[in-house]
């Protein structure tokens, strides 16, 4: 939101607050607040069914607050006080309506049909008597009512003036209400109006349900409508009303969340699929992280960062419930009718530096099997990488960290799968991570470069069986000069007592390093391999994540921009 238009709300509310106190009622921050709306079309939710556009701003509030808000939406496209009440709409809010929730209640649009005998309620008349109704049995409830003038429509003569009376009487008849019970008004009319008339007609129509013909199933005719917000529009009017909700409910400011970009499945977002957010982030952005919020459901996509999507962070609804999915593998045939090998079977491939992704699932289905093969889940090529609280679901080759000498972080992370289900060419650092195995078969199979000091590195993670697996290796070198290092993790008794395996390599117990450090746990005892290392406590420095991730000379001596990598070193 611009400036002057968060000053203008500001403004507003607070001369149209019904009395210093209205807004007084709080809240604990740490408390669950719950908000149910009543109101019309420009607030409802959608049917997203033959892609409609159209969304109330009702449907988008959920996406901009957290998990401690619950928003509960009973506004329906067509209503007016009188028909929400004969419909049996207000029925169903005062069955649910507890004490210390807030309702928000919003009229005006249909109310004023006067050709229209089910829905007409004259301003000073049933529309403020069903208002008053409303009113009285939210607070005898013990809930806390809050009215707000309707929105406004987008009703621009030729001139390019806007018609500021395309409500009459309605606006000033609900302020009326809330004055005569002291409670919070928002004048939801006078806001978005002052946003209307600061970007005219022609930049306003593109947040409105103007869509030219032959570009929309739902609308193959085209349409030219000044009453109801698109996607970008309902995310604007909640935008533009926030600052107004949060002066009177103040503690719901601490849970507003502030996303570039929100993708939901139930049409509450910016987008509908991941791809779609990644794709609509700035190109090779040096400062700023552009933040993507996904909200719980099962993305059935394919992902791709490009490199040029530099700086995205994408965030999780939960862990559990965010899930992206795909199921290719490497044995099944591809484009060219050949089998598309393991590097093309990602379900996400993160090319992109600076990405960080949090409380996310990423998964392959394929399954496993000499029909399936290789199936990964993630292919992480670029550096500066972290992922906090996420999982990582499939069987063979679930983690490919990609990118030779890439530094990537994996913190509070589940990583599951059958064999070598870590494995790749990059500098990695698995911190309190819980490892699954689901097969008797290898954890790692890492790639190191020659030349480079660190490949993987384990430090407090957990190791587990899924009760299947009873005979697993930490790891075997997939090229000669493989580096994996574990630090006080704690093994179960699936883990093999040589710990290390060499791959029929003999040459290669000699060229790479394997190594542990306070193992503990039944995994961790008997006899290792006769060519496997073990840390001294003075080793330790050397393989915290800042020894091993931390800035190299090059981003030392940065003198330009040194902004552009510090995030990173912050994660840790």
């Amino acid at each position: 939101m611009g400036k002057a238009i968060s000053i203008i709300a500001a403004s507003l509310l607070l001369c149209l607050c019904a009395g210093e106190n209205a807004g007084a009622r709080t809240v604990e921050d740490s408390g669950h607040i719950v908000l149910r709306l009543m109101g019309d079309s420009t607030m409802a939710d959608k049917d997203l069914s033959k892609e409609n556009p159209e969304r109330g701003w009702g449907q988008r509030l959920p996406s901009h607050l957290d998990s401690c808000v619950t928003v509960v939406n009973y506004a329906q496209n067509g209503r007016s006080t009188k028909s929400f009440i004969d419909r049996g709409l207000w029925d169903k809010v005062k069955s649910d309506l507890k004490a210390g929730e807030y309702l928000f209640i919003q009229f005006g649009h249909n109310d004023s049909k006067e050709s229209d005998p089910e829905r007409y309620a004259p301003a000073y008349g049933l529309y403020t008597e069903n208002l008053r109704m409303f009113v009285e049995y939210a607070l005898s409830a013990g809930a806390r009512p809050v009215i707000f003038s309707p929105v406004s429509r987008r009703w621009f003569d030729g001139d390019g003036n806007l018609d500021r009376n395309c409500h009459g009487d309605y606006p000033e008849a609900a302020r009326k209400v809330a004055s005569e019970y002291g409670i919070p008004f928002i004048d939801a009319n006078a806001i978005t109006q002052e946003w209307l008339v600061s970007i005219g007609d022609e930049a306003s129509r593109k947040y409105y349900m103007w869509i030219p013909e032959g570009t929309c199933p739902r609308h193959p005719d085209g349409l030219e409508d000044n009453t109801h917000t698109n996607v970008a529009g309902a995310r604007k009017l909640v935008e533009l009303l926030l600052p107004a909700i949060t002066g009177v409910i103040p503690g719901l400011a601490s849970h507003v969340r502030d996303y570039d970009f929100v993708v939901a499945k139930d049409g509450s977002g910016d987008f509908f699929t991941v791809q779609e957010a990644v794709d609509a982030a700035p190109d090779y952005c040096k400062q700023d992280q552009t933040v993507i919020f996904i909200k719980d459901g099962i993305y059935r996509e394919k992902l791709t960062v490009p490199s040029n999507k530099q700086k995205l962070h994408l965030i999780g609804e939960s862990a559990s419930g965010t899930v992206i999915s795909w199921d290719d593998y490497a044995l099944r045939p591809g484009s060219t009718g050949y089998p598309m090998g393991t590097s093309a079977t990602s379900t996400a491939f993160l090319h992109a530096d600076d990405f960080l992704a949090e409380n996310i699932t990423f998964e392959n289905t394929a399954g496993e099997g000499k029909e399936i093969g290789q199936a990964c889940a993630v292919t992480v090529d670029g550096d500066r990488v972290a992922f906090i609280g996420c999982r990582f679901v499939g069987n063979q080759d679930t983690v490919y960290c990609f990118g030779p000498g890439q530094r990537q972080y994996f913190r509070n992370c589940h990583i599951e799968g059958t064999t070598d289900f870590i494995f790749g060419f990059a500098t990695a650092y698995f911190d309190a991570c819980t490892i699954v195995s689901k097969k008797d078969s290898y954890i790692t199979a890492a790639a190191t470069p020659r030349g480079m000091k660190y490949g993987f590195v384990f430090r407090d993670c957990v190791l587990k069986s899924d009760g299947k697996a009873s005979r697993v290796y930490l790891g075997r070198p997939w090229r000669p000069f493989a580096k994996t290092v574990f630090i006080g993790c704690r093994m179960d008794g699936h883990i093999l007592a040589e710990g290390w395996h060499n791959w029929g390599k003999p040459d290669a117990e000699k060229t790479s390093f394997y190594a542990e450090y306070g193992s503990c746990g039944d995994g961790a005892s008997g006899d290792r391999a006769g060519w496997a290392h073990f840390l001294r406590e003075r080793d330790l420095d050397e393989y915290t994540p800042e020894a091993v991730l931390g800035p190299r000379d090059a981003e030392r001596k940065a003198t330009t921009s040194p902004e552009t990598v510090e995030w990173y070193f912050k994660v840790f």
